[in-house]
């Protein structure tokens, strides 16, 4: 049956077979074709692999024309599968997505899957709908209309809207030597530390750490950047609020000073951390105070 397809492994492959078959994790299927490769290469007849390997003839025969044919990669890889076609089209997903988007029939707190499901049938032409496609279809869309996430939404207003223009359009200029632009941010960070050491990564094994870990309370990482479109900046960590408030005006003075003896003037300074604004900065009209939100 498999006369004409005849395995000749080279000894590099040999290595990288006998090295993918001793260590790390592997498909089944992976891991079969490829003793079956050795076996084929080593002179075995192909009613012992398939016996030795517990698959089909036909299974034996596939994977050695697939490397005669083919090369190694494509030997171990899976086949193309035609499978079956899409059950929702293009414009029945774009339905979907805006139906997961939009609020839940009335005395329901979310869309589950099954009532996205039958809001598509009655939406559509389609009899039924399985729950899976319509699962497979959020998946691909990065959708997941079950989960909430606490976000600080912007009161938008007129103020608001200039204020934000002003920094955008500050941000759209080229730099300018002479008018350095300074920009400022803070972020609230956990401090933990390990319970149990970590076992070192080795070959086939990465780095693993315990789930258990021990709170060493909190700090502000305070960042300051020149230039931020340049990426040029540093950072700080302070214990508290009023530490930070202190970093903050250290650093602030500080870059402008830099500014001031770069350029001989005064710089531009931006925080981005919104609701308030920064002083005005002498050689600057109006931009000094702005902030996004």
């Amino acid at each position: 049956m498999n006369v004409r397809y005849r395995v000749e492994l080279t000894q590099s492959e040999r290595h990288e077979l006998a090295a993918f078959l001793s260590g790390g994790q592997h498909a089944a299927r992976k891991l079969k074709r490829a003793q079956i490769l050795l076996a084929a290469d080593a002179g075995v007849g192909d009613d012992e692999i398939a016996a030795s390997v517990r698959v089909g003839g036909s299974t034996v025969y596939r994977i050695k024309r697939r490397f005669v044919e083919g090369s190694l990669e494509r030997a171990l890889s899976e086949e193309r599968r035609a499978g079956a076609e899409r059950k929702l089209t293009g414009k029945e997903e774009a339905l979907l997505v805006a139906t997961a988007c939009s609020r839940p029939p009335a005395g329901r707190a979310r869309w589950t899957l099954e009532l996205l499901a039958d809001e598509m049938v009655k939406l559509t032409a389609h009899e039924s709908l399985s729950r899976e496609t319509v699962r497979r279809r959020l998946v691909e869309n990065d959708l997941k209309p079950w989960r909430k996430k606490m976000w600080c939404i912007p009161q938008v207003d007129a103020e608001y809207v200039a204020r934000m223009e002003d920094v955008l359009d500050l941000y759209a200029e080229e730099p300018d030597p002479q008018r350095p632009v300074i920009c400022f941010d803070e972020s609230p960070i956990q401090l933990i530390g390990e319970v149990r050491r970590p076992i070192p990564a080795e070959p086939g094994q990465i780095e693993r750490y315990d789930c258990e870990y021990r709170r060493n309370g909190t700090a502000n990482l305070f960042v300051s950047r020149r230039e931020p479109l340049l990426a040029q900046g540093k950072g700080h960590r302070a214990p508290h609020r009023a530490g930070l408030r202190c970093l903050h005006a250290r650093d602030h003075r500080h870059l402008l000073s830099q500014g001031r003896a770069h350029s001989g003037g005064a710089g531009q300074s931006v925080d981005p951390c919104g609701r308030r604004a920064l002083p005005d900065l002498p050689g600057r009209s109006g931009a000094a105070d702005a902030a996004p939100a």
